[in-house]
Parts: structure tokens; C-alpha cells; sequence
């Protein structure tokens, strides 16, 4: 079944078959629009003012209606039908040549005005098909134009012409001349128009590669421009937005309709420009009422502003106050900054303060010593006198003592040491801890530790860290369990996972800690024992990172908190 030349799909192929078959409906067109045209010179010329041969109107009437429905039915068939357009380009031509020379035939032969309508057929056939179609038009029609003359030679002709060439001999040597001169011309007109169809060809093409090759690139600048996560804008002289791309969009909140011809000012009132390439930063009110921090630079844009004028031509006037401004949202990288702003100071002053803690070590030796020799001196030589003394020196004591291990803590925290990992008994850590911590006067009778652990035997991690680690805990939970019947659970498991890990879990069933404070218990002096120093927890997490591991808080089905410890295991090789 056919295919109609509007459903053919856009190949390069079928590019070539649409271009063509437009180039020989126009010839279509054309043919009818010239053979109108002699129809119009045709009857002018039957007025009898001119001394030349016409066709009868009868027969001229015939022969333009008989052009008009070839016209029509081969447009018809060129649009209907999946045919081939060079066939049928060939085929036309040769039907325009065969029209000319029935009109020529008609007409007087060598004495018809109509002899040069043969170079339409030519030139047309040269420029559609610039290979052999003009030679093909120049080849039929010189044989055509010899075919009558050969018949005006033995006086075959119509019985109208008879009256024309009454008493005329045709004489052979002018006949050969006329077809001589006629066929030379035709065929240098082909050729003629074939070079120039072929030059008008490949400068289409040079266009068209041209015109692909501008728009690719016209779209891979529109998708930089549109694709790039900087913001640029660009204004005229009287500072109006003329363009932005999308990440101006993104970084404003505002569509494109609400900025272009908005004047820059307006969206942004913060930003000034004082020198070209500089970076600046100012702050910005989004669309949606958010505040942020941009950084902007700008730079002068040169180029012709095309403006219209009243008689709609064009003028260009230089763009002096043109701008191309870049823009960035660097909120992110203000608050980064701020943030280590912070910690440098926070770095500062943790050196300091590790320097002076270091510094109040020898002194508070020193009043410790002392008070400890005068308490054994007043347990030597007990009297009444000495018993309120006593107590004070116990209270010189114990807060002594309590000072030390604050300033013990602030070093471990301000000075952390490197894990020096290797493999030991967990259980052996965990009884240690344990032991030492129920040597301590202060360990209530009442408090039930039920431990899990048996099946682990050993673990990879730094054996001074993790008895500091667990003794922290420990006594964290120690402080937060109830009075009476007070319970302490630690289990541990190895976790199957990409990266095998050993998990220790240590809760209790005192209060717990709620969901707002769980992020702040790691932060250092956060803390709300009274006779805590805030850095326990956040000892254990610096330590959990020097362990390449984590620390996660959540509530114990005991009732309380939940702390887990993760300890990734070395990796094999």
C-alpha cells in the first residue's frame, strides 16, 4: 500500500524525498502559471495587429485544459502515492518538453514565437535534478525541436498552417542552422543550470550544517546556562533583569516571569557594586520570607542593544551599563565558616584550659598530700579539740579528690589519646570495671548488675579506652538508677553485617533520658548530676571515634536508657 508523503517520518533520507517533491509541485505550479500566461498572450495575439502563427481558439482552449488536468493529476499522484520522485521528476520534464514542442508544432514550426518555453523543461529539470536533468530536458527537447523541423522540411503540418506556409520552401541549410544554433543553446543551458544548481546545493548544505551545527551549539550554551548550579543574571542600562537561569530560580524562589524587566534592585536590595570581579556577599530575602547569604561578583557586559524605532527599523545602541552578575547561595558555607570559626576558638581555649588543668595538677597534689598527712596526724593524737578540725580536713579531701578527677577528665578530653587496638577478653575488661567499682565505699548493697557477655571471648579495641569507657558508663547509670532494687544490664553481640562489629549494650531502669536531650548528653559540661563534670559521655564518644565505632542512646526495655556501643572488627588482609 502507498504511503502518503505526510506520513513519511524525518530521516535524513525522507528530508531529501519532502525537499524534492516540494521542488516538483512548484513546478507544477509554475507550468500551469506559464501556460496561463501564453493563453493570455495567445488571445492578445489573435487580435490580428501582428503579422505571426497562432493557434485557433478552439484548439488553444483544448490545449491549456488538457495542461491543467496533467497539472492537477500529477500533483494528485506526487501526493497521494509513495512514488519516486526522480522517476517522476524525469517523466515531468519530458512532459513539458513534449507540451512545447506540440505548441511549437502548432505555431509555425521555425517561425513560432514559443521556441524559447523549451528552456523551461531545461532549467527546471537542472535545478531539481542537477545531475542529469537538465541534460535529459536539453536531450529530449533538441530531438524534438529536429523532429519538427524535419516535418516543416516535408511540409507535414496542420491544415490550418497550410495558409501560413503557402508558397514558402523550407530550405535545409537554414533548417540544420536553426537546429544547430537551438540544440547548442539547450544543451549549454542545462549545463548552465546544473553547475548551478549543484553551487546552490552544496551551499545549502554548507547552510544547513551551518544552521545544525548553531543550533546544537545555541543548545548546549541554553543547557549550560540552565544546568549550571551558579546563578546568572544579566541586566540592561536601565538595570532590568533581561535573563536568568534556573539555579537563579532555585537560589530566589522566584519563577522567571517574576524577574525578567524587574529591576535588579528590587529582588536584590542588599547587593552593591562597587568593584567589577570582586566577590561580595550579602544577605537575601527569599520569595518564601527565608533569609540567606549570597556571594555575587558582576562584570561589565558588552554588546548592541537592537532597539526599535516608530518606522520599525532598527537601531543599535551601546549597552554601557550592561551587567552579567553571578550569584551563589553560600549559606551553608557562612555557617561552615562560623562553625569552625567556633571550634578554632573552642581549640584555643581547650589548649589553654589543658595548660592551666595541667598547672592546677601540682598544687592540688600538694593540698591533697598535706591533708592527708594532717588527717593521719589527728588519727594519731584523736582529742576533742581536733574533731572539728577533722572534718574539715575530710571535706579538704574529698573535694581534693573530686577536683582531681574533674581535672583528670578535662585532660583525657582536651588531650585524647590514639587507640592502640588489640585483641583481649571482654569479660576480663567488663570484671575489672565492675570490681573496682563495687570496691568503692559509695556502691550501694541494692544495685543488680546482670551481664551477657559469655559468648563474646575477645575484642579488638585499645584495653586502657575501653575500661575507661565502660567505668563511665557504669557509673552514669549507677547515678540514674533508683535507690532500692536498682538494675544495671550488659550484653554484647557480633553483628553480621558488611562490616562485621562487636555491639555492647549498657541500660538501666532508672528514669531514662528524653528525646530532646539525647543529642546534648554527648556535649561536653552537659550534665545534670550534681556532682558530675559533663565530660563523661562526651570522653566515651571521642573515644567510640578513636575506635573507628559509634555510640547510639535510646530507652531500655528496663525502663531507662540505652546505651550501645558498635566496635567494627578488623577486616581480613
Amino acid at each position: 500500500m502507498a504511503t502518503p508523503l505526510t506520513d513519511i517520518s524525518d530521516t535524513p533520507e525522507n528530508t531529501v524525498k519532502r525537499l524534492l517533491v516540494n521542488q516538483l509541485l512548484w513546478m507544477l505550479l509554475l507550468r500551469v502559471v506559464l501556460y496561463t500566461l501564453l493563453l493570455g498572450v495567445s488571445a492578445y495575439l489573435q487580435s490580428g495587429q501582428f503579422d505571426i502563427i497562432v493557434l485557433p481558439p478552439t484548439l488553444l482552449l483544448f490545449f491549456i485544459i488538457f495542461i491543467y488536468i496533467a497539472s492537477i493529476c500529477s500533483g494528485l499522484i506526487l501526493l497521494n502515492t509513495d512514488v519516486n520522485p526522480n522517476k517522476f521528476g524525469r517523466f515531468q520534464n519530458l512532459l513539458d518538453t513534449l507540451f512545447v514542442a506540440t505548441l511549437i508544432c502548432l505555431t509555425g514550426g521555425s517561425q513560432s514565437i514559443f521556441s524559447p518555453v523549451f528552456f523551461f523543461p531545461i532549467i527546471a529539470g537542472g535545478l531539481i535534478m542537477p545531475r542529469l536533468g537538465g541534460l535529459f530536458a536539453a536531450g529530449a527537447s533538441t530531438c524534438l525541436y529536429g523532429t519538427i523541423l524535419t516535418l516543416e522540411y516535408y511540409q507535414l503540418f496542420p491544415d490550418f498552417l497550410y495558409a501560413s506556409f503557402s508558397g514558402k520552401e523550407s530550405d535545409a541549410l537554414a533548417l540544420i542552422n536553426l537546429f544547430a544554433v537551438y540544440g547548442l543553446t539547450f544543451f549549454l543551458a542545462a549545463t548552465l543550470s546544473s553547475l548551478f544548481a549543484r553551487r546552490l546545493r552544496k551551499t545549502e548544505d554548507a547552510l544547513s550544517d551551518s544552521v545544525r551545527d548553531f543550533d546544537e551549539l545555541t543548545l548546549l550554551y541554553q543547557q549550560i546556562f540552565d544546568d549550571i548550579t551558579t546563578g546568572i543574571i544579566t541586566t540592561n542600562n536601565q538595570n532590568q533583569i533581561t535573563s536568568a537561569n534556573n539555579a537563579v530560580t532555585r537560589i530566589t524562589g522566584y519563577l522567571l516571569d517574576d524577574l525578567l524587566n524587574k529591576d535588579f534592585n528590587s529582588i536584590f536590595p542588599n547587593v552593591y557594586f562597587t568593584n567589577s570581579g570582586s566577590r561580595h556577599s550579602a544577605e537575601l530575602q527569599r520569595k518564601d520570607a527565608r533569609h540567606i547569604y549570597i556571594g555575587y561578583s558582576y562584570a561589565k557586559l558588552q554588546y548592541k542593544q537592537l532597539k526599535d524605532t516608530e518606522n520599525t527599523s532598527k537601531n543599535s545602541t551601546d549597552c554601557t551599563n550592561c551587567k552579567v552578575i553571578t550569584i551563589q547561595d553560600i549559606s551553608e558555607v557562612r555557617r561552615l565558616e562560623q562553625q569552625m570559626r567556633q571550634a578554632e576558638k573552642l581549640a584555643a581555649i581547650g589548649r589553654m584550659s589543658a595548660g592551666i588543668a595541667h598547672d592546677f595538677r601540682n598544687p592540688l597534689t600538694a593540698i591533697y598530700g598535706s591533708a592527708q598527712v594532717l588527717a593521719n596526724e589527728f588519727n594519731l593524737h584523736p582529742s576533742s579539740h581536733h574533731l572539728e578540725d577533722s572534718e574539715l580536713i575530710n571535706i579538704i579531701l574529698r573535694e581534693s579528690n573530686r577536683l582531681s578527677n574533674t581535672v583528670s577528665d578535662f585532660l583525657k578530653f582536651a588531650r585524647p589519646e590514639h587507640a592502640e587496638k588489640d585483641w583481649f577478653s571482654l569479660n576480663r575488661c567488663l570484671t575489672e570495671v565492675i570490681e573496682v567499682a563495687q570496691a568503692d565505699p559509695a556502691w550501694p548493697a541494692n544495685i543488680t548488675i546482670e551481664r551477657d557477655t559469655t559468648h563474646i571471648v575477645d575484642i579488638w579495641a585499645d584495653h586502657y579506652q575501653l575500661f575507661t569507657i565502660f567505668n563511665h558508663l557504669l557509673q552514669n547509670a549507677l547515678f540514674f538508677c533508683p535507690k532500692e532494687n536498682g538494675k544495671i544490664r550488659i550484653a554484647a553481640k557480633e553483628v553480621k553485617e558488611e562490616d562485621d562489629k562487636i555491639e555492647v549494650t549498657v541500660e538501666d531502669n532508672g528514669p531514662g533520658i528524653p528525646p530532646d536531650r539525647i543529642e546534648k548528653v554527648f556535649e561536653p559540661f552537659y550534665t545534670k548530676r550534681v556532682d558530675g563534670t559533663g565530660l563523661g559521655l562526651a570522653i566515651v564518644k571521642q573515644m567510640m571515634e578513636e575506635h573507628e565505632g559509634s555510640i547510639q542512646v535510646d530507652t531500655s526495655p528496663l525502663g531507662g536508657a540505652r546505651l550501645t556501643l558498635s566496635f567494627p572488627l578488623p577486616r581480613e588482609g
